[in-house]
């Protein structure tokens, strides 16, 4: 039973396919269940900002390693790692069908990879970080989309988390005092100062560099969503893993 990744850039809809895709996979009996790379959705009370799932996308497709952390602690990769392995292999003893979920590269390899951890190299230089080497048979799917459309997207996002409670949430953590990891959540110090326009440009520039480190994932099946709604990226995706079941 191959283990199942997927990637892409802030806004490019990566929760919306892995639900629609845990859709289709309960249909034949699977039991999905999605595990987290995103760095700064394990914090606890971010969950807006970072564009974390909800409690609707959760009840479809139950998520590990969202909002376990205090904002007022510090968290890094080192802690990560030994529970995203734990997560994948756990589902795995279960009989479930893991779904790595995120856009943080380093995340998404640590928990695919044993990686070593002495020392992480920059994305561009050669290291374990990109080799294939994987603890399980594994997919990796990366969603892009035409860039333009991709940045309105991500404008619109901006809009979404302001919409949906995002500076009142960005307050909380601050009054609590952020641990050094999560003070690094984009657009929080920009929300709480009201600069939605710098927020929506570090976003824009987050997924260039996020688009960056995908083009290094090896064995990745790249999906030009442009013009697909999630379901039907989902459809492409088990259409993808249908012959290897």
């Amino acid at each position: 039973m191959p283990v199942l990744a997927i990637f892409g850039p802030t806004g490019v809809g990566k929760t919306g396919v892995a639900v629609e895709l845990a859709g289709l996979l309960r249909e034949r009996g699977e039991e999905p269940v999605a595990v987290n790379c995103d760095a700064l959705q394990v914090y606890e009370g971010l969950e807006v900002l970072t564009g974390a799932a909800g409690a609707a996308e959760r009840a479809m497709l139950p998520h590990g390693l969202l909002g376990i952390v205090p904002v007022t602690e510090d968290f890094s990769i080192r802690e990560y790692m030994p529970l995203a392995h734990a997560a994948v292999d756990g589902a795995l003893a279960a009989g479930k069908t893991p779904i790595v979920v995120g856009g943080t590269g380093l995340y998404l390899r640590a928990a695919l990879a044993d990686l070593s951890l002495r020392k992480v190299p920059a994305f561009d230089q050669a290291s374990e970080l990109w080799s294939g080497a994987t603890r399980h048979p594994t997919r990796i799917f990366g969603l892009d989309m035409d860039r333009a459309r991709l940045y309105a997207r991500i404008d619109a996002r901006v809009d979404a988390i302001v919409a949906a409670g995002g500076e009142a949430e960005a307050r909380r953590a601050d009054a609590l005092g952020p641990g050094r990891t999560a003070r690094k959540a984009l657009g929080l110090n920009e929300i709480l100062a009201g600069d939605l326009e710098t927020m929506k440009r570090r976003s824009r520039n987050y997924a260039r560099r996020q688009l960056t480190w995908m083009r290094k994932i090896p064995d990745l099946t790249t999906i030009d969503r442009t013009d697909l709604t999630d379901a039907e990226v989902a459809a492409v995706i088990y259409d993808g893993i249908g012959s290897a079941r």
